[in-house]
């Protein structure tokens, strides 16, 4: 080699490469080459200091703010032991809510279902206007 004393070699222990142009990495300050640069790509123990992804509790979803040096596990997990607002019951949405407003009704129904005379939602059997005596227009609908 012509300048040995030039550049430095790859921090990567399967790699080792001399590279007369080293990237530095930002989290723990090891020379790498353009192969190993990125935190993945040598398995970088320090990458959490530099991530700035901000983690999101998977119960309750919630942003959870990570001050910098800490590990978002452990900040998600205390987070999820003592401040976490999850409540499984309020978890079960009702999907049945359009009501039917033909007097004497009680049904519910997934879709809302809309009158293009009148306007009012009803469920399956008087969605049609002979079966909820429509009042929106003066001609009657036959039922064929």
């Amino acid at each position: 080699m012509e300048l040995p004393w030039l550049g430095e070699h790859c921090s990567e222990r399967t790699c080792k490469q001399l590279d007369f142009l080293p990237l530095k990495c930002d989290a723990c300050g090891e020379a790498f080459c353009k192969d190993h640069i990125r935190y993945d790509d040598h398995k970088c123990s320090s990458a959490y200091k530099k991530n700035v992804q901000v983690p999101v509790c998977p119960l309750c979803n919630t942003p959870i703010p990570v001050q910098k040096g800490e590990i978002p596990d452990i900040v998600v997990g205390a987070h999820i032991d003592k401040d976490c607002k999850y409540n499984p019951a309020q978890q079960r949405q009702k999907i049945f809510t359009n009501k039917c407003v033909k007097p004497g009704c009680k049904r519910k129904e997934m879709v809302k279902l809309v009158c293009e005379q009148c306007g009012g939602s009803f469920c399956i059997k008087h969605r049609h206007p002979l079966d909820h005596d429509c009042k929106g227009s003066s001609q009657p609908i036959s039922k064929a």
